[in-house]
């Protein structure tokens, strides 16, 4: 039922659009032309339990059930499924191309280029990767070619999707998110993107700034470390000083972001806090910190214009990892996401803590990359057995 409501949706559209439908081409432009653009959304009508698996180090206090917090259906979880999307940084040169073969995500991507003006497959699948990382093309290709992806699921499995009772993406796969489960239009949903991340992009230039993935013990002093290389950056006299955990992934392992200034000092002294390996991350600017506040309005405001719909299944929010409520709560809660941490960690417990003996759904991690589940053997081992990837 919700992948038909999505390919009536999508076809409706297209129907709509024809091919010969003009749409203005917007990927070099500035985020005040996006939003006069985004007027245009309306004119398509369109009791205390055990851990299952217990990662932390010896003597960690865990003091709540966090499956409460989650929506389950009362079945056997064996017969149930959870679609999980990625998010910016699973992008690579060629994604797509083998999904071609499947007539509706030829569709999807045809839209898309319709929509955003310019030809977004051909960017997928030939590059350059210079071109490819950019936020303003990387933001939307990795959308589409998640719910591409759907596509090939649909083919070999269907009752997967048809199974679905909940779903999450990492920071911009939350948006994808949104769209699978009918809560945003595919065509709005890709235009919203698309002014999200050129949002994102002037702010990252406005402010010299960057992201790193750490990797800790027990003894390492992450919150410590961060707060210093904000006075680091104080004493520099940098403007606007900034450096917090961005993305909370698995017990040890945590992306920092903040100023370049704030990211030299923790590259310095790693070895003071107990960090055992930092890697910077190949992005334009420090999301999810506020340094991106420059990006809420704009998204905000675009958000605004788009008639939301409640969720057909569960929507976890990367925000505090529960689920939206309805439309209201999204429209509420989605702008927060791009300067707040992405607690997927936390959302992966919330999703899949058992009591000891209990089944697990399935999880399909759909789009390119299959970090996703990488990051879920690490939070959870048992809900990993049964979890696939169905990469672009």
């Amino acid at each position: 039922m919700l992948f038909r409501a999505f390919h009536r949706r999508l076809h409706r559209t297209l129907r709509l659009l024809g091919t010969d439908a003009k749409v203005p081409p917007v990927g070099t432009e500035k985020v005040k032309e996006l939003l006069e653009n985004a007027a245009s959304f309306e004119d398509i009508k369109s009791s205390n339990d055990d851990w299952a698996t217990l990662p932390y180090v010896a003597g960690t206090y865990i003091s709540r059930d966090q499956s409460k917090k989650a929506m389950r259906p009362k079945l056997d979880p064996r017969e149930t499924n959870i679609i999980l999307f990625p998010g910016q940084g699973a992008q690579y040169v060629g994604m797509g191309s083998k999904l071609l073969k499947f007539p509706g995500a030829r569709d999807i991507f045809a839209l898309a280029n319709e929509v955003l003006g310019y030809d977004l497959l051909k960017i997928c699948i030939e590059g350059p990767k210079s071109k490819l990382d950019q936020t303003k093309y990387c933001q939307p290709a990795v959308m589409v070619t998640s719910l591409a992806a759907l596509e090939q699921l649909r083919e070999e499995r269907p009752n997967a999707i048809d199974n679905c009772f909940a779903t999450a993406g990492f920071s911009l796969g939350e948006l994808t998110a949104l769209v699978f489960s009918g809560a945003i239009p595919f065509d709005k949903g890709l235009r919203l993107v698309q002014i999200r991340a050129e949002a994102m992009q002037i702010a990252s230039q406005e402010n010299k700034s960057g992201m790193a993935t750490v990797l800790f013990g027990a003894d390492g002093r992450i919150g410590e470390a961060c707060k210093e290389a904000q006075n680091w950056c104080i004493e520099k006299g940098i403007e606007n000083p900034d450096c917090r955990v961005a993305n909370y992934l698995y017990p040890g392992c945590k992306v920092l972001a903040g100023n370049e200034e704030a990211l030299r000092f923790l590259e310095a002294n790693q070895k003071r806090f107990n960090i055992r390996r930092l890697k910077r991350l190949p992005v334009s600017g420090a999301f999810h910190t506020d340094l991106m506040h420059s990006a809420v309005e704009p998204f905000a405001i675009a958000l605004k214009k788009i008639r939301i719909e409640d969720p057909i299944i569960n929507v976890h929010s990367n925000v505090d990892g529960k689920c939206y409520k309805n439309a209201g709560h999204i429209l509420g809660q989605l702008p927060k996401q791009i300067v707040r941490p992405v607690k997927w960690e936390q959302t992966l417990h919330i999703m899949y803590e058992r009591r000891q003996g209990e089944h697990f759904p399935r999880t399909f991690e759909c789009g390119p990359g299959r970090g996703l589940k990488a990051i879920l053997k690490q939070v959870n081992a048992k809900a990993w057995d049964t979890a696939l990837n169905v990469e672009a």
